[in-house]
C-alpha cells in the first residue's frame, strides 16, 4: 500500500482528505505542523508528502527546503490557498514536485498523486499481473480470469502489496509499517487473519495455488511461478 503524510494544520481538511485517500486505499499519517511533520518525515518511511504552506512552528516552504537539503527525494505536493505566479515559483524552487492551489477537487488531486506516483518510481505500473490476476490501482479491481474479486480494503492492500514487490518476503511488523497508519498499528495476529482471508478469496475465485506462502520464521511472499 502507498503510504502518504498529510502536513495540515486545518484539523478539518485534514480528516476530509484523509478518510478520501483512505478510501482510495493509501495509508495516511496526519501532521498538524511543520515541526511534528519534519519527524515524522525522519522517522518513518513514505512514498509521497503532501504539505500544506502556511503551517504553525515550521512553514511549508522552509520544511520543503530543509527535506531536500536531507537528500529526502520522494514526491511533495504542495497545498496552498495562494495562486499567484510568485507563489508557485517560490514552491517549485524550494523543492516541490507539483503545486495544487485549494480548492481543489478530490479527484484532481488523487490524479496528481498517481502521477507522481509513477514519475517517482517505476514500480507504479498502471497494471500489477501475475498469471490470470490482475490488479488494477487506477479503479482497485482486481480480477482473476474474468471474475471480479471482492475484497476489503486491508486484502486489496495486502495482495497490492505482495504484487508490487514480487519476490520480496515481507515480517509481519513490516506488513503493519506499510499498512496502517503509525496511530492505529494494531497487534501483529491481525496480519494473520488478514493473510487468511485474503487466501481464502483467492481460492474461492479459482487461484489455482496459494499465491500467499509463508516463508517460515520470516513472513509471507507471493508464490513463485514454477
Amino acid at each position: 500500500m502507498t503510504k502518504i503524510l498529510l502536513i495540515e494544520d486545518d484539523e478539518r481538511i485534514a480528516e476530509a482528505l484523509a478518510e478520501d485517500l483512505t478510501d482510495r486505499h493509501y495509508a495516511v499519517d496526519i501532521a498538524h505542523d511543520g515541526q511534528l511533520g519534519a519527524e515524522l518525515a525522519e522517522s518513518f518511511s513514505y512514498d509521497l508528502i503532501l504539505l500544506d504552506v502556511m503551517l504553525p512552528k515550521v512553514d511549508g516552504i522552509t520544511l520543503c527546503r530543509k527535506l531536500r537539503a536531507e537528500g529526502v527525494s520522494l514526491p511533495i505536493l504542495m497545498l496552498t490557498a495562494r495562486d499567484s505566479v510568485d507563489d508557485r515559483v517560490i514552491g517549485l524552487d524550494a523543492g516541490a514536485d507539483d503545486y495544487l492551489v485549494k480548492p481543489f477537487e478530490l479527484q484532481e488531486l488523487s490524479a496528481r498523486i498517481r502521477a507522481l506516483l509513477r514519475r517517482g518510481n517505476s514500480t507504479f505500473s498502471p497494471l500489477l499481473e501475475w498469471g490470470d490476476l490482475r490488479l488494477n490501482p487506477n479503479t482497485c479491481e482486481v480480477f482473476y480470469e474474468a471474475r471480479l474479486l471482492s475484497l476489503t480494503p486491508k486484502e486489496y492492500s495486502l495482495l497490492e502489496l505482495f504484487l508490487r514487490h514480487n519476490r520480496r518476503v515481507f515480517s509481519r511488523a513490516q506488513i503493519l509499517e506499510h499498512l496502517w497508519s503509525f496511530e492505529e498499528i494494531p497487534e501483529e495476529a491481525t496480519v494473520k487473519a488478514h493473510i487468511r482471508g485474503l487466501r481464502q478469496k483467492l481460492k474461492s475465485a479459482g487461484v489455482p495455488v496459494n499465491l500467499i506462502e509463508t516463508v517460515y520464521g520470516l513472513g509471507y511472499r507471493l508464490k513463485q511461478h514454477s
